[in-house]
């Protein structure tokens, strides 16, 4: 079997109404789509995460690169690629690109076989996964203490058992907020909060020392990426755990988070940090440092369903235990016009829980019509 052909796919989705984190306002989701095709009439499906005409392009390049190559070789690919480009980056928009590439060479493999990825990766620890609610973003008016508390009871009353705050806004306001979200769900709803980077190590301190006592599940990215030594500070001086990675790739860059113990759970994207084949060993890697491991999910339904394959096999937090700490889904409940209608069936969840898909490949069927519509 030889690759023919690497198509890339750039969809695109004006939303009804803007909503913004910490660092950035939306107005328009978009989705990067990955199609390889073989000469025996087998495509795959990836997706990158990044801006998305900046990893088309690197696709474009790479994809022009595998041209005639065996798919099922994807472990030779990655590195291949990884070797090709290093002296022009090791992280970023050139293993984003990849990250695609390797996803559509998995789900070839999944069908050439007929089976799941998850089972030719190793087999699965779990045939679901408890998932939180990504949301409770801001928008361009109203009171955001009355929006945000309104939108946390409604992920409550869909059957979410944990979900994630957005922070960032200024330490006193994420600590408002943060307040009246904790008082509107109860004690026994699962928080989280996420700065997405936007504070240096003092302001995460302070707000990390006032939310404390609200029960907060973890930290997500309260400093740069780059600062692993904020991460440190930030660490010592709080017993909330600190997460972040999704701005992290492969396993050597991860291997620099665990060394130097910077964060206590890790969160690679698999449409970022090097696809499947890595973030599997980022997952072990990370097991033998005694870290926990969530991905960070954010994209369409190509990559929630990748996410899935890989979460499937992903170790136990805590692997001696009877009663082991299993890892979590991010479920984006965001506007994404595009995130499940490119999939023939779409992936939901019933009270908070998702059934991983158990098809050949990454399980799902693309919805071509809808892949014409958000091209326009």
């Amino acid at each position: 079997m030889k690759i023919t052909g690497v198509t890339t796919h750039l969809l695109t989705a004006k939303l009804s109404q803007p909503f913004s984190y910490s660092r950035a306002r939306y107005d328009t989701r978009t989705a990067m789509l990955v199609e390889i095709e073989t000469d025996e009439g087998i495509s795959g499906w990836g997706e990158c995460y990044g801006p998305a005409r900046i990893t088309q392009a690197v696709v474009d390049e790479l994809g022009s690169m595998i041209i005639g190559s065996d798919p099922l070789n994807s472990e030779f690919i990655w590195q291949d690629l990884y070797a090709r480009l290093r002296d022009h980056g090791q992280k970023g928009l050139l293993i984003e690109g990849l990250s695609g590439i390797d996803i559509a060479l998995w789900d070839i493999r999944g069908k050439y076989f007929n089976a799941p990825v998850w089972q030719l990766m190793g087999g699965r620890m779990r045939s679901d996964v408890q998932a939180y609610a990504t949301g409770l973003y801001r928008r361009d008016s109203g009171d955001a203490v009355h929006y945000l508390v309104e939108e946390a009871l409604s992920y409550v009353e869909q059957g979410f058992t944990a979900m994630k705050l957005k922070v960032g806004f200024g330490v006193e306001e994420d600590y408002t907020v943060t307040r009246a979200i904790r008082e509107a769900i109860g004690p026994d709803i699962t928080l989280m909060v996420d700065a997405n980077h936007a504070y240096d190590a003092v302001a995460a301190i302070k707000l990390a020392r006032k939310i404390e006592q609200f029960d907060i599940a973890w930290f997500e990215e309260p400093v740069p990426p780059e600062d692993l030594q904020g991460y440190l500070r930030v660490k010592a001086a709080t017993a909330i755990p600190l997460a972040g990675g999704e701005c992290e790739f492969t396993r050597y860059g991860f291997k620099n988070v665990l060394v130097n113990e910077a964060m206590d759970i890790i969160q690679p994207d698999i449409c970022a940090a090097g696809g499947l084949t890595e973030c599997k060993k980022i997952a072990d890697m990370a097991q033998a440092f005694g870290i926990r491991t969530n991905p960070h999910v954010w994209g369409s339904g190509v990559g929630i369903a990748a996410s899935l394959q890989w979460i499937a096999m992903v170790p136990t937090h805590t692997p001696i235990s009877l009663s082991p700490t299993q890892p979590l889904l991010e479920f984006d409940q965001t506007e994404h016009p595009v995130r499940q209608a490119i999939l023939q069936t779409p992936i939901g969840h019933q009270q908070g829980v998702v059934t991983i898909p158990s098809g050949p490949g990454l399980g799902i069927e693309i919805n071509r019509d809808a892949l014409e519509f958000f091209k326009r």
